[in-house]
């Protein structure tokens, strides 16, 4: 494949083959590049319609398109560019405690018993009426339901809410409907609210280690030395349901347009690229409720042993999503899949951050750094989008190999021992479901989170606010 580094922050790949447009892709040298979301990428900028194709330092194989990539389109949208885990993201609490104040171990444990770590589970049981407004309006929509669910009612806290939907994305609330979803997506959607998922989700105790940028970060109350609490998750089997649903179809009405099977679209105009795109928006709303019943659920257990404390949230971005947006004179729909949108101050207006520019929420793996950005007006070559996260080197089979679950019996070694893990997860409280699984997400198995920033802040996509660090992790 035949690439060309235009400095040291970008690659371009040139039009080549069935590519229509050239693709760029934010990497360094220390960086390996997939041959395989590389051949992605080159798809994914074979398609009609397709604008601008883009793609994160964490780039790495997906499905359809590579995970960490940006496909902006004129009237096209593509399931498979979106994800299974519809509006999986990340949301940012902060505390004003200090480690010297808290145990993590019985703070990470006490969090455990109220939300279930790992895939299947259930927590919240939600009737029909109560899930139609999670679906149709999301985090806006729990003021009708959630002040009088059973579980809910002694966690609802009205000053938390008024402040809480106004610090994520869209409010929390995207127009979904009910009836763009199937029966078997709202089945597998209806009890599990308030839970984490397995793979790479997480909720971290994290302690702010440095700040980069101390007049943001006094804006927005983060300071050296603080606590801070991180939640990744997203629509759970909801969100993959409607994955399910739709990318079959959408390979079916491209049939032969798509360079791939697996990058099925739909016109948005027709009616089934309308109802996916209000499928989308209804998972999208129910991984925003998702997000914020865990925060409730964290509050609680930190307020149980502290009082009422404030714990204001900093921000809530998906990174599992495609929106219609403005860019330059052209209105394109634009698809970020492990990928974080990262306006700047002046797409903010009307919200919190209109002085400041959008909160980035950028975690590293769960035995190294994570990182809180800001847009910047610079990141315009970039649709104003930055990575997800650091992006996997080794598959999860690589990284962990093969277990029978039913006796334990190893059937294939993976390339991370037992003691390596051990090595990298020093100092740091671990609460796992599945121990057998768990060297999937060892640190070893991803990019080093700090080379990705340095890629991300040097080809000027946004600015450092803080670092983080893990003191404990709850993983599925």
């Amino acid at each position: 494949m035949n690439l060309k580094r235009i400095d040291e922050f970008r690659v371009m790949v040139p039009r080549q083959g069935k590519m229509r447009i050239n693709a760029l892709v934010y990497s360094s040298s220390r960086m390996k590049l997939e041959k395989e979301s590389l051949e992605q990428l080159c798809k994914a900028a074979s398609l009609p319609g397709v604008c601008r194709v883009l793609a994160t330092p964490d780039i790495h194989t997906g499905y359809g398109v590579p995970i960490g990539c940006i496909t902006a389109m004129l009237n096209e949208i593509i399931p498979s560019a979106v994800g299974y885990d519809v509006n999986c993201g990340m949301r940012l609490i902060t505390t004003p405690l200090e480690k010297k104040d808290i145990d993590v171990r019985i703070l990470a444990d006490s969090i455990r018993r109220d939300i279930p770590l790992g895939e299947g589970k259930k927590n919240l049981h939600l009737s029909g009426s109560e899930l139609r407004l999670v679906l149709e309006q999301g985090i806006k929509g729990m003021f009708d339901w959630a002040r009088n669910h059973e579980k809910l009612n002694s966690l609802w806290n009205d000053k938390d809410m008024e402040a809480d939907y106004l610090h994520v994305e869209d409010e929390g609330s995207m127009p979904g409907a009910w009836d763009a979803v199937s029966n078997k997506a709202k089945d597998r959607g209806k009890n599990q609210l308030g839970t984490l998922g397995g793979g790479n989700h997480f909720i971290e105790i994290q302690e702010v280690k440095s700040v980069a940028n101390q007049k943001i970060a006094n804006a927005l109350g983060i300071r050296k030395g603080q606590i801070v609490v991180m939640i990744h998750s997203g629509s759970r089997g909801l969100g993959h349901q409607i994955g399910n649903d739709y990318m079959p179809l959408a390979a079916g009405k491209s049939g032969r347009l798509s360079p791939d099977r697996t990058l099925g679209f739909f016109k948005t105009d027709a009616r089934e690229g309308k109802d996916y795109i209000s499928a989308m928006h209804a998972a999208a709303n129910f991984a925003f409720v998702n997000r914020q019943v865990m925060a409730m659920f964290v509050r609680k257990n930190f307020r149980h042993y502290f009082g009422n404390l404030p714990m204001p949230l900093i921000y809530d971005v998906p990174h599992n999503i495609a929106k219609y947006e403005k860019h330059g004179k052209d209105h394109m729909w634009i698809h970020r899949k492990g990928a974080t949108r990262a306006y700047p101050s002046s797409r903010m207006p009307g919200t919190p951050y209109a002085k400041l520019g959008q909160p980035v929420i950028i975690p590293g793996s769960m035995g190294t750094a994570s990182y809180l950005l800001m847009g910047t007006e610079s990141g315009t070559e970039s649709l104003f989008s930055v990575n997800h996260g650091a992006g996997r080197v080794m598959s999860r089979t690589a990284a962990a190999g093969k277990v029978r679950r039913r006796n334990g019996k190893v059937i294939k070694q993976g390339r991370i021992t037992d003691e390596r893990f051990k090595e990298t997860m020093e100092g740091i409280y671990l609460v796992c479901q599945d121990r057998f699984t768990i060297k999937e997400e060892a640190p070893d198995a991803y990019k080093d989170i700090d080379e990705v920033i340095r890629v991300v802040v040097g080809a000027g996509l946004a600015e450092i606010v803080a670092r983080m660090v893990p003191l404990a992790v709850l993983k599925g």
